[in-house]
């Protein structure tokens, strides 16, 4: 059971004082400690409604006790570990990670949409510091939200509307060029039918700050979304977004046929998979006419239980981890090329040692192997699951 100080009191996780506790630090901006380890690690207070929650500051998994619910993988078994200290950079008096981004949040002229592919890091010019892709932050999202974690004894509780409030909350604590990232990001909230209008009023508040100014570069916002369809239009494509009815976002057919093609495997994924969801992020502003137009976007394919997954090999690795009692984590890609490798998985919480979950495509060449083994080497702690598909069959999960 876990342990938390709050002010000069200890509490459990299941504390009967344990919401007033809370309630009462929110309101005096006090950060709760998680006693996993001495002398504590600072965690914040969260709120939805009239519930308060105890949330993990953001990159800070590494310093919780590797038996804590609030631990995560170390950054070198994903992409994260490329992007810290440079896109990345983390205020520890404050908790706000400070990101810097690939992508534009405005546009002057008639620049040619570009497609957040996100495909791989390029080679950099010595000393320029690596930036985050567009699919980059909507990994960084998922992972900051806590998306990334799963065990059986969540099926069927996990929904968009939950969903929703954790990406906004972990995005209250990104600042970009000064400001949270949250005042730009838009994530429709579930929609009801029968609250259609205050819902509309509510995007129509949110969607003020991609207005078009009177003059000057236009600015622009980023969504994430459910993408419901692509529907031809008189001109170029709509993206239609599930929760946002009647709210159509505008591709040219240039961005659109380059994105059909930089994200073939993940539309092919979720056209092969009727439980998978397809996530779209992109960055849109508003015309004088008032429509949204689309000038960057990112694809991810997510599985019915919202995990990630780039490849059939990781969906079948997913459904067996979906099946299973222990936590599990899936790691996530961020910028890293996808010949280069990465830990598919991870059971964090296992002992007496953690395990990492490989996945050795059947396009593995040497050069794959070498990095693989020098990425599970990085790790001596760990011990190490592979599937090298070339050989066979999946083995059984180390369960």
């Amino acid at each position: 059971m876990r342990q938390f100080r709050i002010g000069a009191g200890s509490y459990d996780n299941n504390a009967r004082d344990l919401q007033t506790a809370l309630k009462s630090a929110y309101e005096l901006r006090q950060r709760p400690l998680c006693l996993c380890k001495e002398p504590g690690v600072p965690m914040y207070i969260a709120r939805m409604g009239d519930q308060f929650f105890i949330k993990r500051m953001p990159l800070t998994g590494a310093e919780h006790d590797p038996a804590c619910e609030s631990f995560e993988p170390p950054y070198e078994l994903s992409g994260l570990g490329a992007l810290m200290g440079s896109a990345i950079q983390l205020d520890p008096a404050t908790g706000m990670a400070a990101l810097k981004l690939e992508f534009s949040l405005s546009k002057r002229g008639s620049r040619v949409s570009p497609v957040g592919a996100g495909s791989g890091a390029v080679d950099s010019v010595v000393g320029e510091p690596r930036k985050m892709t567009l699919r980059g932050l909507l990994h960084y999202l998922w992972h900051e939200a806590g998306m990334t974690k799963w065990m059986s004894a969540w099926s069927g509780k996990r929904h968009w509307w939950n969903l929703q409030w954790h990406l906004l909350e972990a995005a209250k604590h990104m600042v970009v060029k000064g400001a949270p990232l949250s005042d730009i990001l838009y994530i429709p909230e579930q929609f009801r039918s029968q609250n259609k209008l205050a819902i509309e009023q509510r995007r129509a508040e949110a969607l003020i700050h991609a207005l078009p100014p009177k003059s000057g570069p236009r600015p622009l916002m980023v969504l994430v979304g459910e993408v419901k369809e692509f529907a031809p239009a008189r001109s170029g494509m709509n993206l239609v977004v599930k929760h946002m009815p009647g709210f159509p976002l505008i591709l040219d057919e240039g961005l659109h046929r380059r994105l059909q093609a930089r994200f073939e495997s993940e539309i092919a994924l979720w056209s092969a998979d009727d439980a998978s969801h397809l996530i779209a992020i992109a960055t849109f502003g508003l015309n004088a006419a008032g429509l949204a137009i689309i000038e960057e976007i990112a694809l991810m394919v997510v599985s019915e239980n919202w995990i990630p997954y780039e490849s059939a090999y990781e969906k079948r690795l997913l459904d067996a981890l979906a099946r299973i009692r222990e936590q599990s984590t899936k790691g996530l890609r961020y910028n890293l090329p996808l010949d280069q490798p990465m830990a598919a998985a991870m059971f964090l919480q296992r002992q007496p040692r953690p395990v990492a979950l490989y996945i050795a495509p059947p396009t593995a060449d040497e050069k794959f192997e070498t990095a693989l083994d020098k990425l599970i080497a990085s790790r001596p702690e760990m011990d190490a699951w592979i599937w090298r598909v070339a050989d066979g069959d999946m083995p059984p999960l180390p369960i």
